[in-house]
């Protein structure tokens, strides 16, 4: 049967219409990052070039280094990478994950200067002190403020008592005049 006598619906499906686009968009999506290896609590990983959508530990491109984290800083073997193939993929565009960059620059590889990550820890308890400092203020700030009520309400009541102190000798003091001014009559 020829491919003319086929229906559209039936040669080109829905569901990849748009897939073709998208596979050469994502086609130079490339990562360098880690793939563990080893057994339980005790991980090796090799650095690998693959596609961003590839899971961690499945199909790459290529195996350009190791990276050991049982073993010391200092160790050489710590960190192995095959520095002109890392040049190389970088070159093609590939993106080192944070840990691989910080790897890269730490080695001296050229192009992975512009991955370095950014990252800083804090020290440890500087953001508590500042907390806590502020927290005290808020708590003077809202003692201040309950005192300082208290005392109004305090000042309130004793004018009003002094109010109704004055209302209490007014009547007595008009007597007195009125009796006062019987008296001259």
């Amino acid at each position: 049967m020829p491919p003319s006598s086929i229906p559209s619906f039936f040669r080109f499906p829905n569901y990849l219409k748009g897939a073709d686009s998208q596979l050469t968009k994502n086609k130079n999506m490339l990562k360098i990052r880690l793939s563990r290896g080893g057994r339980k609590k005790l991980p090796f990983y090799r650095i690998l070039v693959t596609n961003h959508t590839s899971p961690r530990d499945s199909k790459f491109l290529e195996k350009v280094g190791t990276y050991n984290p049982l073993l010391a800083d200092d160790k050489e073997g710590r960190v192995t990478i095959d520095k002109e193939r890392i040049e190389h993929w970088l070159s093609v565009g590939a993106q080192p994950t944070e840990r691989v960059a910080g790897f890269l620059v730490a080695l001296g590889v050229k192009g992975a200067e512009k991955y370095k990550p950014d990252f800083k820890p804090k020290d440890k308890g500087s953001n508590m002190k500042k907390k806590a400092l502020e927290a005290a203020k808020k708590e003077a700030e809202a003692k201040a403020a309950a005192i300082a009520e208290v005392e109004a309400a305090k000042a309130a009541a004793a004018a009003e008592a002094e109010a109704a102190k004055a209302e209490a000798n007014k009547p007595a003091e008009v007597a007195v005049e009125a009796a006062a001014e019987e008296s001259v009559a």
